[in-house]
């Protein structure tokens, strides 16, 4: 269940295009980062801190201009003072120097892309005027764009709810957005948009779906997701899809005269009891609401991600070809025909899940992201078949790329001692390079630990992988606390990538395990689905690997021992506790505890009747996998943790779980967060939950402090 982070630099002078207008608070991004705390060691180091949380600036979506000069790119900004989140717009030279912002520091802007001839950058904002305004990121998304002429940002869309996703056409001349039919109360704020005391009216939710509910949005209706074609020229917008399906991922033919969308149109059974998404094609013309597009896949698995060829004769795109396994199923790169027809699959030897189909200018390759052992790399592959070759590789985490009109590539690449940055690939077959340098100067301050690559035999024998951190100061032979930290999922794995979380264990003194049991991603589809309906067995026996492999080699403490994770990692803790009582503290974070409270309840109904079955055919099952019927052999302290509105996993297993050990006498405690879903946003909760991670651990871990800290004063 998907339940799916003091070197110095030469500020090179470059001269700006005209259309490139300097806020007054222009800088380098990395100046945002440049805060310490915390004590420094004769070096000038210092260990990692809670608050470099949210220093640490979050780097990512970065494309080539047309012209192949510029990569723009967004920097995201954890405001705690504000307890916001603020993404802004930047741009650097493919030669390197200084980065320019293009955006206001005060309101969020994302999603920035070229037009094809590279007079304008688009963007999605929530801003209301020309110039940002206080509160403008709670309005909703519409496209703007600037000029490279120069002058502010103009608004181009106005729609009554959010731009969710859009794409230039070929000639700019047109853009394709992606919208949610409007709510009711949408609408009727439309109509009092001019009423200064209109207020929103509640409604009730009126549920007819079999799959009627998700995170981050709550009960879900009829409401659907279509594609419209707005022209740039006469500001018209036309609807092109239609029906009770959502569509997505709009992609424009070389020609502009069709466009590739992804949707789950099956006619055979209601579409909500399976995950069945097909590539379909319609005229951008359309004028019948595109009911009748074209069926481009057939495949029963889960197709997405198109892209075209640049003759337009093919199109590429991601597809599952086991559908009955559903998350676990590996994820190829196939192609057919634009017109529909036979499907090839270009990665059926690699077994490794792929993402990100993308034809080179030339149409000779397609590239992608693989997800493998315990890394991202960029990969390629013949666009007819053949030989697979990694343009990027190496133990480092491909975030995401884009390709330029010429062949050259910029990706977001982390390392695990250093966030994501911007990349560059030349076109020519050139050394990587890297191109900013955004959070260079805090990471220069910050004395991190070793982390190693580790492998190890399970109970059955099959090897294992994992990250094992040190802290900054690890002296050989000496015995530390320890912490294992079970990752989400499960179908997912920790990567080569700069992991906040064991980064802060490893410098608060504890050795970190992060280990990819059997059911993540990056080792083949076998040990993926090694874990089908029988989780907490091989997973457990793996993660407990690990512990074992680390006490061996002299490096974990056995006495002191903690365990927590979030979501799978949550659950694969209440498994843990559920089976050994060598941990002397536990963190469940969003974790499911009785499965037949969530059929239902949560987003999942679908995935559980794949797995599991109907409850009422298959309870044996469900209660042999339910840790909550093995809550009487849990004695490990354990903080329990989650969001309010949890739809992915509902509060309501924390609760259970808190309910039970409290009455069995287990040290325990329930801490729940406002307002938040799955993944928190609000920075000052974040910061709340890493403060308690650290004293739960210490108290019952390492035996200081108050497990449980005493509550501010008023005024403090």
């Amino acid at each position: 269940m998907k339940l799916r982070l003091a070197l110095s630099f030469v500020l090179v002078l470059v001269v700006f295009p005209a259309w490139i207008q300097r806020p007054a608070a222009a800088q380098d991004p990395s100046a945002a980062a440049q805060g310490s705390s915390g004590a420094a060691d004769k070096t000038g180091q210092r260990n990692l801190t809670v608050e470099d949380y949210f220093r640490i600036l979050e780097v990512d979506d970065a494309h080539i201009s047309p012209e192949g000069k510029w990569v723009c790119y967004t920097v995201t900004t954890r405001d705690l003072k504000d307890d916001k989140n603020k993404t802004r717009i930047w741009m650097i030279s493919t030669s390197g120097g200084a980065p320019v912002p293009l955006t206001a520091q005060d309101v969020s802007s994302e999603h920035a892309r070229w037009s094809p001839d590279g007079k304008y950058l688009a963007f999605l904002s929530g801003r209301s005027g020309g110039k940002s305004e206080k509160g403008d990121e709670d309005k909703k998304k519409e496209i703007w764009i600037l000029n490279r002429e120069g002058g502010e940002a103009q608004k181009v869309t106005e729609t009554i709810q959010d731009v969710d996703a859009y794409a230039w056409s070929p000639a700019g001349d047109r853009i394709v957005l992606e919208l949610q039919d409007p709510s009711i109360s949408e609408i009727e704020a439309a109509k009092d948009k001019d009423k200064a005391d209109a207020k929103p009216k509640a409604h009730p939710w009126v549920i007819d779906r079999l799959h009627f509910k998700e995170d981050a949005i709550g009960y879900l209706d009829r409401r659907r997701k279509h594609l419209f074609v707005y022209e740039l020229a006469s500001h018209k917008m036309a609807q092109i899809t239609s029906g009770d399906y959502d569509d997505s991922a709009p992609a424009w033919s070389p020609d502009g005269r069709s466009i590739a969308f992804v949707s789950n149109r099956s006619a055979s059974e209601d579409p909500d009891r399976n995950y069945n998404t097909d590539i379909w094609t319609v005229a951008a013309d359309n004028t019948d609401q595109g009911k009748s597009p074209t069926h481009v896949t057939t495949n029963p698995g889960a197709e997405g991600a198109p892209t075209w060829s640049p003759d337009g004769k093919w199109i590429t795109f991601t597809t599952q070809l086991e559908a009955r396994f559903y998350q676990y199923a590996t994820f190829h790169i196939g192609i057919a025909p634009a017109a529909g027809g036979e499907m090839k699959i270009l990665t059926r030897k690699l077994d490794r899940n792929a993402s990100e189909p993308r034809y080179s200018p030339d149409g000779k390759w397609i590239y992608f992201i693989a997800d493998d052992d315990g890394t991202q790399n960029l990969m390629r592959v013949p666009a007819q078949g053949g030989e697979i070759t990694r343009p990027i590789s190496g133990r480092r985490m491909v975030e995401s790329y884009a390709l330029g009109k010429d062949g050259a590539a910029v990706a977001v690449i982390g390392e695990l001692t250093h966030p994501a940055e911007i990349y560059f690939l030349p076109a020519d077959g050139g050394d990587l390079r890297r191109l900013t340098t955004t959070n260079d100067a805090l990471m220069a301050q910050i004395r991190l630990p070793h982390v190693e690559y580790v492998h190890f035999k399970s109970k059955d024998g099959t090897t294992v992988w994992g990250y094992l951190y040190e802290p900054p100061d690890y002296q050989p032979g000496t015995r530390y606390p320890t912490i294992l930290k079970p990752h989400g999922g499960p179908v997912w794995a920790y990567y080569a990538e700069f992991n906040f979380d064991p980064q802060l264990y490893a410098a608060n003194g504890y050795v970190v395990l992060t280990p990819n049991p059997r059911g993540s991603s990056g080792y083949g589809q076998d040990f993926c689905k090694a874990i089908w309906a029988d989780w907490g067995h091989r997973d457990y026996e793996d993660d407990m690997a690990m512990v074992d492999y680390a006490v061996a080699q002299g490096i974990a403490d056995p006495d002191k021992l903690g365990v927590g994770g979030w979501s799978y990692g949550g659950i694969s803790t209440n498994f843990i506790i559920t089976q050994t009582t060598r941990f002397k503290a536990a963190i469940s974070g969003a974790g499911n505890f009785l499965y037949i409270t969530n059929w239902g309840h949560d987003l999942y109904s679908r995935d559980w009747e794949i797995e599991l079955g109907l409850p009422w055919e298959n309870r044996e099952i469900w209660e042999r996998l339910s840790p909550f019927n093995r809550v009487t052999k849990i004695k490990t302290p354990t903080l329990i943790m989650g969001g309010e509105i949890d739809w992915n996993v509902p509060i309501i297993n924390g609760e259970q779980m808190y309910q039970s050990l409290k009455r069995l006498g287990v040290p325990t405690l329930l801490v729940v967060y406002p307002g938040e879903y799955h993944e928190f946003s609000r920075p000052s909760f974040i910061e709340d939950r890493y403060h308690r991670y650290l004293d739960w651990y210490g108290h019952y871990v390492k035996g200081e402090g108050p497990a449980i800290p005493p509550p501010a004063k008023s005024g403090d």
